[in-house]
């Protein structure tokens, strides 16, 4: 759903392709705390950072993991709402707090499940 998206920037009215390109622990390439999501921005590299405290707190709450794919359906549904936003195409990299990724995990569920056939 959210590994290869258009989304419509909001200033620009321009369709902008995005596509899923690596998932990176961030502690081994910037002492971060998160999982970086990179993906392309018709062509151009965007970050979504997603702080690795929300994966314990996800435990915590549902007793469920938040998995490699998930973490990737995450980052590109708040790309996505961000660039509809008008939160900056000109942007390198997007870090989101633990209650935003959350936030952002029930809206790929909830969207995972309006695709699914009654």
């Amino acid at each position: 759903m959210f590994e290869d998206f258009t989304a419509t920037d909001r200033w620009t009215k321009k369709a902008v392709h995005c596509v899923y390109q690596a998932l990176i622990v961030a502690i081994a390439t910037r002492h971060a705390d998160a999982v970086d999501v990179k993906f392309l921005v018709d062509g151009r590299t965007v970050w979504v950072a997603l702080p690795h405290p929300a994966w314990v707190e996800y435990k915590k709450r549902s007793g469920k993991a938040i998995t490699d794919s998930l973490a990737v359906e995450i980052a590109g549904h708040y790309l996505k709402a961000a660039l509809q936003a008008g939160e900056g195409l000109g942007r390198d990299m997007y870090s989101l707090t633990v209650e935003e990724t959350l936030a952002h995990l029930e809206g790929v569920v909830a969207a995972m499940q309006a695709q699914v056939p009654a």
